[in-house]
């Protein structure tokens, strides 16, 4: 069986492309059997893996091209927009079974869920005047322009994957009116693959809290809440510690340098780690907490699980994948987005491991037979052998 993965936009092609996404399941197939490369246009650059296959845009447009690699299958991560849609259509005209990833809550339309979708508008831009634009963009050029092109988009594929249940809901609301229930029946759940380092092994787990992100984007990531709910940690519990993985902004850096002593010891700024590194952190730590105002998946989080940590962050439209990533004694979610809500989930999580309930065998055991790389990949396979 031959199934490649396909992004059609000029990533870079080296080891930190085949550590997640369409790279990583690239590699997944390969390790179930599958005879498997990675396609995505540009010119070859020096980091580029040996799996991976760079050709001109114009041939992923091309049915010919697609035809003359002799597929069984390919897993197109496009996310469903209109610009790429004839990528899709040339890969359904060659007659290859199309999987169609969508990488992101499901939210992507009004048509989707109008109530969600506005709170969805708000979360993304932060508020105020770029949110006014987006919400007046997505009922006037988004619905007139946008949803039709999309339509024709997903209708290309076998298969219009999702990355979490909550997003297969929504994608299933908006395929029946695209194209009604024919279409809403192609809509399955498929995550975002894990690579196979993150797994519980076993390790004591301390006292620990770990956080992941890019500290600069304040309106995604928000660093600011997440400094608030740090300092309050500390100060209810002393014998917490706190890793906050990545590249900390110059804000973040004085607020470490303002903690009192017995706080500042407890609080390790490292930047930016390696792969390996990061797995040992989660398998070390009890709680993976996310300030995130909106994730598509949660990626990081998802590692996480696999190592045997917990999961918390806000309950939102916009962190869909955070109410499956929760589930089974798994985390929990901050009843609402205020400071105190936050605060209030991560103590009581904590104390969930302080007295014995939760059980990091059972969470890294769950989330790798749902996430990690091989089981993704054998999801795929199943999905192409039932046609």
């Amino acid at each position: 069986m031959r199934i490649f993965t396909c992004t059609p936009f000029a990533f870079g092609g080296g080891p930190d492309f085949f550590a997640r996404d369409s790279g990583l399941l690239c590699r997944g197939l390969q390790a179930v059997g599958v005879e498997s490369r990675a396609v995505m246009p540009g010119t070859r650059m020096p980091e580029d893996e040996d799996d991976l296959i760079r050709t001109e845009y114009g041939d992923l447009e091309s049915a010919e091209w697609w035809r003359s690699m002799r597929l069984d299958a390919v897993v197109l991560y496009s996310w469903g927009r209109p610009r790429y849609r004839k990528v899709a259509g040339a890969i359904h005209e060659a007659g290859i079974f199309l999987i169609l990833n969508q990488d992101n809550g499901g939210l992507i339309s009004p048509l989707a869920g109008f109530t969600g979708w506005v709170a969805e508008q708000r979360n993304l831009t932060g508020g105020g005047s770029a949110f006014m634009a987006r919400v007046i963009k997505g009922l006037s050029y988004g619905l007139l322009l946008t949803d039709p092109l999309r339509a024709r988009h997903l209708k290309q594929g076998d298969v219009i994957a999702c990355v979490s249940p909550k997003a297969a809901e929504h994608y299933r609301r908006l395929c029946e009116l695209y194209g009604g229930k024919a279409l809403e029946n192609r809509v399955r759940v498929l995550p975002h693959a894990v690579e196979p380092l993150f797994q519980y092994d076993g390790r004591p787990k301390n006292h620990q809290v770990a956080c992941v992100g890019r500290w600069n984007d304040e309106i995604q990531k928000r660093p600011r809440l997440l400094m608030e709910i740090a300092s309050m940690s500390l100060d209810a519990d002393d014998s917490i510690r706190w890793v906050i993985v990545g590249d900390a902004t110059a804000e973040m850096h004085a607020w470490h340098a303002s903690l009192p002593v017995h706080h500042r010891c407890r609080v390790d700024l490292p930047g930016r780690v390696g792969r390996k590194d990061l797995a040992e952190l989660m398998c070390e730590s009890m709680v993976f907490y996310s300030p995130s105002a909106y994730e598509s998946f949660g990626i990081a989080a998802a590692e996480a699980l696999c190592a045997g940590c917990s999961v918390v962050a806000t309950r939102s439209v916009s962190m869909s994948a955070f109410e499956w990533f929760v589930s089974g004694n798994s985390g929990r979610l901050a009843a609402t987005d205020s400071v105190d809500d936050h605060l209030s989930a991560l103590t009581e999580e904590l104390s969930s491991w302080y007295n014995g309930s939760r059980d990091a065998t059972q969470i890294s055991r769950t989330w790798c037979m749902r996430l990690h790389a091989r089981q993704v990949a054998e999801s795929v396979k199943q999905m192409v052998d039932s046609g």
